[in-house]
């Protein structure tokens, strides 16, 4: 017997509103069946794995135990870090490295931790 991964949830305190910041980082739209003040929203991924956002009372306090690790579709890392920035998301810890490599570690209008990682033509050019 074995799982497969069904949902990654998020605790949000507003969940329509990270679930939409969400689906611009992603390019993907909420469910059709979310409105503003539903206290849980759904951004189906390409895998089917659904990224599922619900409202909980509490703020966000410590360091996320899991987080997402993001890699650019087109462009480079510090494009999208530049503009993951533009659209409300902060540097949190800064690991790139003087020969291109690492990651940024940036956190989500709620505090959520989550990575950039260099693109893959990025990866291919340094191998």
């Amino acid at each position: 017997m074995t799982s497969i991964i069904h949902n990654i949830t998020v605790d949000a305190r507003d969940s329509y509103e990270i679930a939409s910041w969400w689906g611009q980082v992603l390019g993907l739209p909420l469910d059709p069946e979310d409105n503003p003040g539903d206290p849980e929203c759904l951004i189906h991924l390409p895998s089917g794995i659904r990224y599922l956002f619900i409202n909980v009372p509490e703020g966000k306090e410590l360091k996320n135990r899991l987080h997402i690790d993001l890699q650019p579709v087109s462009g480079t890392r510090d494009e999208e870090v530049e503009r993951l920035v533009g659209i409300g998301a902060t540097v949190f810890d800064d690991q790139r490295r003087p020969d291109g490599t690492g990651w940024v570690t940036m956190r989500d209008p709620e505090g959520n931790e989550f990575c950039v990682e260099r693109s893959a033509a990025e990866r291919a050019a340094t191998s």
